[in-house]
């Protein structure tokens, strides 16, 4: 007997593992279960993935639905982690209450370096996994070093292919192959979803604006995300876009809202406000946007690539001044994003929908930042990225790097060996701030 156990937490993770058992990415199996694990930093007073619309489409790829959350009480999914002493226990504990015996298991799992999937692998010892991605962090590095016991079990990553013929960095530190979930597989999955929207308005190609509650993650300040999400509207009210819709994030405060419903008024702009908790990508379908705004959400890729739909993106340069640390996982969503999407105050490139790099220029770019994040996971590539560096970094490029982190690393771009003393020097320091202080004299 075999068992796979498919870890999900979202619904566009749960249509990802839809449209590979569609599409025949995973062998036969005696019995499927979807792992349903509620991440929200409130569970209990936010609803999983199983009560979201839509679910009842994709459920019948599974024999059962099971939730971790319930497994694990009252610990919380994503801070609980199990002592190394007691993997056998746990390991005894799940088989009793998912009815496993000892039947073989085979892992389907999202964002392996983390919990609760870094647990899940633990627990099962020995249990082949495949790690799928939902999303764009794929493209870049693991996130943090991870154990062999666990990495070199991983036998593939499956991804869709968001970035046609962009190879992912994830895991490649243990040779894991990847492989695509077919686009048609995917499509026809979400298709399914579309006519769950019941409580969508009847708009019909607005301007879609797309929001993140990146505030939440400490990335921006809550008014620079509302300053965003106003530029967003003000940039297709600029376009001529007089029909906005805005999507935002589920756990996003009503503030956000209002504060674009004022901006609307003032720009004579017809503003709607979708609040039924559905994914992006049935929007797509259900109103065919002749616009779709964001910063970096993946749901940007999914409308270019994978709809055909027109797309540009808006504040991506402030998100890559403020990302910290470096090897901040969103470094490498934000530089897709930026560097191959069209902004939305260039007229000319938006209504072209120009792109910026070919596949060939961005998976360089991908593979230099990818090691600058990741120096010790990927060592492999430094000879690679001084490379690129030493001849393409610019002005343009260099928006992705960062001066300090060049220097660290001892990368082409950083300052030089010999003057590395004078940041750290407080009489060099001080004779700076005297200087700038004397320029602004002279201005005034």
């Amino acid at each position: 007997m075999t068992t796979q156990i498919f870890q999900a937490s979202t619904l566009y993770g749960t249509a990802t593992l839809a449209a590979a058992l569609d599409s025949g990415c995973f062998r036969p199996a005696d019995r499927r279960i979807l792992l349903v694990c509620n991440n929200a930093t409130t569970p209990e007073t936010t609803p999983g993935l199983d009560e979201m619309p839509g679910f009842e489409r994709l459920r019948d790829r599974f024999d059962e639905v099971v939730s971790y959350n319930a497994a694990i009480s009252p610990f919380h999914p994503g801070g609980w982690a199990p002592r190394p002493d007691d993997l056998p226990l746990w390991e005894r504990y799940l088989r009793h209450e998912w009815r496993l015996a000892d039947e073989d298991v085979e892992l389907a799992v999202e964002s392996i370096q983390v919990n609760p999937s870094l647990s899940l692998a633990q627990i099962f010892t020995g249990a082949p996994v495949t790690v799928y991605a939902d999303g764009l962090m794929s493209y870049g590095p693991t996130r943090n070093k991870m154990d062999p016991l666990v990495g070199t079990r991983v036998d593939r990553v499956l991804h869709l292919d968001l970035v046609p013929g962009l190879e992912p960095l994830l895991l490649t530190e243990f040779e894991v192959p990847a492989e695509v979930v077919a686009t048609p597989a995917f499509t026809k999955v979400l298709a399914e979803l579309a006519p769950s929207g019941d409580g969508l308005p009847a708009v019909e190609e607005p301007a879609l604006l797309l929001g993140q509650y990146l505030s939440a993650l400490d990335i921006l300040s809550p008014g620079q995300e509302e300053d965003l999400h106003v530029r967003m509207l003000e940039g297709a009210a600029a376009l001529g876009h007089t029909e906005v819709v805005f999507k935002p994030h589920p756990s996003a405060p009503a503030r956000f809202t209002r504060s674009l419903e004022q901006e609307a008024v003032r720009l004579g702009v017809e503003l709607t406000v979708v609040d039924t908790p559905v994914l992006a990508e049935v929007l797509y379908q259900r109103m065919r946007p002749a616009l779709v705004v964001g910063c970096f959400s993946t749901a940007l890729l999914t409308a270019s690539a994978l709809y055909g739909l027109p797309v540009a993106r808006v504040g991506t340069d402030l998100l890559l001044e403020r990302l910290t640390p470096f090897e901040n996982s969103n470094r490498i969503p934000v530089t897709l994003v930026d560097a191959t999407l069209p902004e939305l105050g260039d007229r000319a490139a938006v209504a072209g929908q120009r792109r910026g790099m070919d596949v060939a220029e961005l998976g360089a770019l991908v593979r230099a930042v990818g090691f600058a994040m990741q120096p010790k996971i990927l060592p492999r590539l430094r000879r690679e990225t001084e490379a690129y560096l030493a001849k393409n970094l610019n002005e343009r490029t260099l928006r992705y790097f960062k001066r300090k982190r060049l220097t660290s690393l001892a990368l082409p771009g950083g300052v030089p060996a010999q003057l590395s003393f004078i940041p750290r020097n407080a009489t060099v320091r001080r004779m700076a701030r005297k200087a700038r202080g004397l320029r602004r004299v002279v201005r005034r």
